[in-house]
């Protein structure tokens, strides 16, 4: 088993930054790619960023292309999600997930999640 915990959600103004971070524990956490989704109220959740167990590869949707920045830590086995340049529609419930092995993009079949922490941006 992995445990996920994210934490750094919280409000911002529109055009204001947050640093999201993951914590791991339970595992290896160099063998697993790791991911940000997002689920806003009535949509379903959707992929923000990606990243390889090296944090060699990464991949954005083209909706924070430019704005976010996915990045890890293996020594303190931490995955982060630095935002800038919040938009309302960035508001959701953030998760991290671990997927075992090679990062792969166009998939939410992760093996672990976390519990979800909340964005909220204001205009």
């Amino acid at each position: 088993q992995v445990q996920l915990v994210e934490s750094g959600g919280g409000s911002s103004q529109a055009g204001g930054s947050l640093r999201l971070s993951c914590a791991a524990s339970g595992r290896t956490f160099s063998d697993y790619a790791m991911g940000w989704f997002r689920q806003a109220p009535g949509k379903e959740r959707e992929l923000v960023a990606t990243i390889s167990r090296s944090g060699g590869s990464t991949y954005y949707a083209d909706s924070v292309k430019g704005r976010f920045t996915i990045s890890r830590d293996n020594a303190k086995s931490t995955v982060y999600l630095q935002m800038n340049s919040l938009k309302p529609e960035d508001t959701a419930v953030y998760y991290c997930a671990a997927r075992y092995g090679i990062m792969v993009v166009f998939t939410k079949t992760y093996d672990f999640w976390g519990q979800g922490t909340q964005v909220t941006v204001s205009s």
